[in-house]
């Protein structure tokens, strides 16, 4: 993600009332720590973190990135199993305990919001976890975070471990409990549940199950799951969940990573009844089949919103009302105009037709050295197919034709001969925006080129445009300045 859409993102999580945004990691590069800086400007209700490992440097960078926080905190970490001690960092549990206490005090000289994290917690020796995490929460931290870093446990191991912390620990109630688990096994919420009912508070979680490897665990699931269970769970989360699907198709939207349709909660199918038993009882009664309802999680409040004769102040409003806000008086008009050509294509426009619109934002004007201007692709059945593209480069107009294995192969060949790029596709994804023949198609490219990666986006009623725009797109962002942010924390370690 670039900075900008960092910022997006970081809005909508505080429209979901989420209580901690950790909006990156500032020491791992100048991107991420001024995308860390622009959130903790944008957002105001919710607490804006800054990962960073248990040394000086990182642990400043994040207290400067966080510094414009209305709530401010640094989270610090460091790893604590015998093998992650003794392989990666060669240090001994008394070396690791002194770094992670000096880490902690000086974090406190940026904020009191102090969160402290024993890496790879699921692999470590509960004696010196305890000896820890005693030992910080002394120095500082407010909030302790217990991490199944590789997605190790299991419900029953993991609940006993957070039950076995706060008994041992003398100062145990001196801070807020937290679970980070990783989905390796699929158990990442089940996990966290396990954590809660044992004392555990804190929930660190993503959108969608994004994260690394298999993911982390899903926010949605473990909130509706709180929720729709308050019979077993002794707490609540302030989590507005009418704001879930919003967050869900954004994050889908700007990470190029569709979300499957059967996935809980968010999925397309999630409160879809295709068998007919299913189906008759829902209609004699909805609590028959479904345990939640779906207009609770935001399903059915994206509703139909403009037309080809609404106006630009209409366009603006519901721009407004999405969250979205666009940098300057001139993308407005741009995405003005890219709308009323939308309306002449399609006769339903929805409000994820205008998160596609607006998704490529951290491109501006002045940034767009690449420009489609025109495209023909044609595919018959036993020919090969071919495209001829006409683009413009810094306003000059350049044309090529190629042949593919397919149309969008057969446009991109055609690019590639104008720009000769140098660049690895490492992803072509495909979704479709809204239901329908008519519908946008959503297409993501990611590119590499000397160990740089960027995200391009393209959205159009024509899936092979739409193609060629992201990767345009893409191409724009390779030679502009719109820096993705690193999700690599160097090789010393991972984060939690």
């Amino acid at each position: 993600m670039t900075r900008d859409d960092k910022v997006r993102i970081g809005k909508q999580l505080e429209k979901l009332k989420v209580d901690v945004i950790e909006a990156g990691f500032a020491a791992a590069s100048p991107g991420d720590f001024d995308a860390i800086r622009a959130v903790a400007e944008a957002v105001h209700d919710s607490t804006v973190c800054s990962l960073a490992r248990a040394n000086e440097n990182d642990i400043r960078r994040a207290g400067e990135a966080v510094a414009p926080a209305k709530r401010k905190r640094i989270h610090t970490f460091i790893a604590t199993s015998p093998i992650h001690m003794k392989l990666k960092l060669r240090m001994s549990e008394d070396q690791v305990l002194e770094s992670a206490v000096r880490a902690v005090k000086l974090a406190r000289e940026y904020t009191d919001d102090v969160e402290f994290s024993a890496e790879d917690a699921v692999r470590s020796e509960t004696d010196f976890l305890c000896r820890i995490f005693e030992a910080t929460i002394a120095a500082g931290a407010r909030t302790i975070n217990v991490p199944d870093t590789v997605g190790y446990s299991i419900p029953e191991r993991w609940g006993h471990l957070f039950r076995t912390l706060l008994e041992r620990i003398p100062n145990a109630d001196k801070a807020i409990w937290s679970t980070h688990c990783h989905n390796d096994l699929g158990m990442a919420v089940a996990n966290s549940l396990a954590a809660v009912m044992n004392g555990a508070r804190q929930v660190e979680c993503t959108i969608n199950g994004l994260g690394e490897r298999a993911g982390n665990a899903s926010l949605e699931e473990i909130v509706m799951a709180v929720r729709t269970r308050a019979d077993l769970f002794t707490c609540r989360t302030g989590i507005d969940a009418t704001q879930i699907v919003p967050a869900s198709k954004l994050v889908s939207t700007i990470t190029g990573y569709p979300v499957q349709p059967n996935k809980a909660v968010v999925g397309a199918n999630a409160f879809a009844h295709e068998s007919g038993i299913h189906q008759d009882g829902v209609l004699k009664h909805r609590e028959t089949y479904e345990i939640m309802r779906a207009e609770d999680v935001g399903w059915g409040a994206n509703r139909l919103t403009l037309g080809k004769l609404s106006g630009r102040n209409a366009f603006k409003s519901r721009l407004s009302e999405l969250g979205i806000a666009l940098a300057s008086e001139e993308a407005l008009n741009a995405a003005f105009a890219k709308f009323k050509e939308l309306a002449d294509k399609k006769r339903e426009i929805f409000d994820e037709d205008l998160q596609a619109l607006v998704s490529d934002e951290s491109v501006t004007p002045e940034h767009e050295r690449f420009k489609l201007v025109s495209l023909v692709a044609h595919s018959e059945t036993g020919e090969q197919p071919f495209a001829r593209v006409v683009m413009a480069d810094a306003g000059r107009e350049m044309r090529a034709e190629a042949r593919g294995a397919g149309p969008v192969d057969a446009a991109f060949q055609a690019v590639e001969d104008l720009v000769h790029s140098g660049t690895d596709l490492l992803l072509y994804s495909v979704n479709n925006i809204t239901s329908g023949t008519d519908s946008q198609g959503e297409v993501t490219v990611r590119l590499a080129k000397d160990g740089r990666i960027v995200n391009g986006m393209g959205a159009d009623t024509d899936i092979v445009v739409a193609s060629v725009k992201a990767y345009l797109s893409a191409l724009n962002k390779m030679g502009g300045k719109a820096e993705r942010m690193n999700p690599q924390y160097g090789d010393e370690t991972a984060a939690p």
